[in-house]
Parts: C-alpha cells; structure tokens; sequence
C-alpha cells in the first residue's frame, strides 16, 4: 500500500502517474490534478481540459487567453452536434 503524496492518505487502491519521467502516486483524481494540473494565467482555475497555450502560458479557455494576451486569438472550437 502506497501513500498518496497529495493527502497521505494510506489507500490500498492508489494508482502511479508517470509524466516527465517523474513518478507520482495519488489515492484519487482530486489529488492528481491539484498536483499535476497546470493553473491558467488569467483566472487561477485548474486546467483539466484542453486548455490553450500561448507562448509557454497556460489559459483554462480561448477567452482567459485573449483578455490576458490582449490579441484577438486563440478562438475556442465548438462543433454543433450532429443530429
């Protein structure tokens, strides 16, 4: 049994991430993205989606992106549902 290094928490059903040749063992996927996830720029949220870059900065959405970059890009892409 492995320690979350997030809460501690001893669970017997922890599971290991590896990113960036990094190992990380998490009891949950709260944990893993208050530890993994990047913080957009502009409002602070957690970025568990796509999210968008710009120059190296990390954005929740194409709108915190423009507001925090001042540029009329990036432009968030949403397809209408087939029917």
């Amino acid at each position: 049994m492995a320690g979350c290094e997030v809460c501690g928490n001893d669970y017997d059903k922890t599971f290991e991430v590896i990113a960036a040749e990094q190992h990380h063992i998490f009891d949950s996927f709260e944990c893993a993205i208050q530890r993994m996830a990047p913080v957009c720029e502009h409002c602070g949220c957690r970025v568990i989606g796509h999210g968008t870059e710009v120059s190296g900065r990390f954005y929740c959405c194409a709108h915190c992106a423009r507001e925090a970059e001042s540029i009329s890009e990036p432009v968030d892409r949403v397809e209408a549902p087939v029917r």
